[in-house]
């Protein structure tokens, strides 16, 4: 995610199938493209194949299970009270502190005392925001990726060439558009968190506070009382160091002692940073004569694939035909709109009918 809260790709590659060895190479190449960097983790749809790759590549890395996919697991498995559990499962996986973890789960084992255990099986550490030893922050789930299969759904069906260039198009299109609404950005956070920081602001008016020392203060919200330490970016909620922005605690704090919120926030979120991702362009590709394709790249015979093993699930469609192929030719079709059966029509000037 970028500062804005959207999608940031930093990698695609395309590879034979979902396999030990394409997930080992994709992860080595990531490795020397992007580096090991501090608190890196991997949030994954509990794929065998991802496992082992970043164990050898990224060996100690944390491995955390996609939120939405667990979920999918348990509504598979345990047939009841799925509407009231749906909403307690992740209202549980985000909480913040461990009094309103435990109260949920309580709930969730009157509901069914086997999805409890389930959920220990798999280990809170791997699903839950507040047992993770890596915090990341609002990623809890694999959807990033999910929404990149849906947009590259029929490029997909492209042959290789077409589809690369599908994908650096995309890239360059996305890029342009994110840096000018960066550029378009007045506040001193992108969209999504400065959202979130106005919303909390707007809970902290209702909040009472009383000074301890310069950095501590008591917050009462009604009838609970919260610490905040303005010194360590902490408060006793656990919204504020988990996310990484001001709680509606700190910010009734900060407004006592008429101090801005900037220095409180993660630089992650800031315009200056979204500004910084999207500096370096993603280049337009020369005309193909001009390629410097290496030797062993060229000397290399790609024979077809041996075929024999099929693929589960329905055969794949014949690749969908591009515009120009469905431009130059007529296809016979029987259309009872247009009257009769087998006339032969120009497909782009047929009804949708």
């Amino acid at each position: 995610m970028d500062a804005a809260g959207t999608i940031l790709p930093l990698a695609y590659a395309v590879v034979d199938s979902e396999n030990d060895a394409s997930w080992k190479w994709f992860f080595e190449q990531f490795k020397l493209a992007y580096g090991e960097r501090p608190n890196m983790c991997v949030v994954l749809d509990q794929n065998e194949s991802i496992l082992k790759a970043t164990s050898i590549v990224y060996p100690g890395m944390p491995h955390y299970s996609c939120m939405w996919h667990i979920w999918t697991n348990i509504r598979a498995k345990f047939k009841k009270g799925h509407l009231k559990l749906s909403e307690l499962y992740f209202v549980t996986a985000r909480s913040y502190t461990l009094d309103e973890f435990n109260e949920r789960m309580s709930k969730i084992e009157k509901i069914d005392p086997h999805v409890k255990a389930y959920l220990y099986y798999i280990g809170y550490h791997r699903w839950s925001r507040l047992h993770a030893t890596v915090n990341k922050t609002w990623t809890m789930t694999s959807n990033i990726a999910e929404s990149l299969n849906a947009v590259t759904k029929y490029a997909r069906e492209l042959p290789i060439v077409e589809l690369l260039e599908y994908m650096r198009t995309l890239l360059e299109r996305w890029m342009k558009e994110k840096l000018l609404k960066a550029k378009g950005t007045f506040t001193y956070l992108g969209y999504k968190f400065n959202k979130e920081l106005d919303d909390n602001r707007t809970l902290s008016h209702k909040l009472r506070v009383r000074a301890s020392t310069d950095y501590i203060h008591m917050v009462i919200d009604g009838v609970r009382l919260y610490i905040v330490c303005l010194e360590n970016n902490k408060c006793s909620c656990v919204q504020f160091q988990l996310d990484e922005l001001p709680c509606p605690h700190a910010l009734a704090a900060l407004r006592q002692r008429d101090e801005s919120f900037e220095e409180y926030c993660s630089p992650y979120y800031t315009r200056a940073n979204l500004l910084r991702t999207y500096k370096i362009p993603v280049n337009p590709l020369p005309d193909e004569s001009k390629w410097n394709v290496p030797q062993h790249i060229t000397e290399e015979v790609v024979n077809p694939p041996k075929g024999g093993k099929r693929q589960p699930g329905r055969p794949q469609k014949e690749r969908y035909k591009t515009y120009d192929e469905i431009n130059s030719k007529k296809y016979k079709v029987s259309c009872g709109n247009c009257g009769g059966e087998g006339i032969t029509k120009d497909l782009t000037r047929i009804h949708p009918k």
